[in-house]
């Protein structure tokens, strides 16, 4: 079983409230090969939402504010619904301080990425689970 960001089966849950549906993606949700999640929202962060990005270890919205335990209940939850589930491998949102994998924002909302993971993909790492990026 794998997990995947809702995002990319087709949710509008990003933070602009769209979504980035990638085909393959949402067939394996509908053929239950797949299990959508967005943790943004699982950790009760609205939709749409300001951008957040990591500034010195916490999640700081564009507007400054701190939504660092929103951010960490739902990387939580998500990694609970994916252990649950036995899942072995996840499909993740590329750059996504949550979702990312390999390269996140850089905290100063300009666009520049750096390497590192965002807070979902290092509890799946942490727990043995392949994480894939996805445009």
């Amino acid at each position: 079983m794998m997990i995947v960001s809702a995002c990319l089966a087709g949710k509008k849950c990003r933070y602009d409230g769209e979504h980035k549906k990638q085909q393959l993606i949402s067939d394996l949700v509908a053929q239950g090969k797949a299990i959508a999640v967005c943790p943004e929202e699982l950790g009760g962060l609205p939709t749409p939402r300001p951008p957040a990005e990591n500034v010195d270890g916490k999640l700081i919205t564009i507007d400054g504010e701190d939504v660092s335990v929103n951010y960490e209940l739902g990387a939580k939850k998500s990694l609970e619904i994916a252990l649950e589930n036995s899942c072995t491998k996840a499909l993740l949102k590329s750059k996504s301080p949550m979702c990312g994998a390999g390269l996140v924002y850089d905290g100063n909302f300009a666009g520049n990425l750096i390497e590192g993971d965002g807070e979902f993909t290092k509890k799946l790492k942490e727990n043995g689970i392949q994480v894939q990026a996805i445009d």
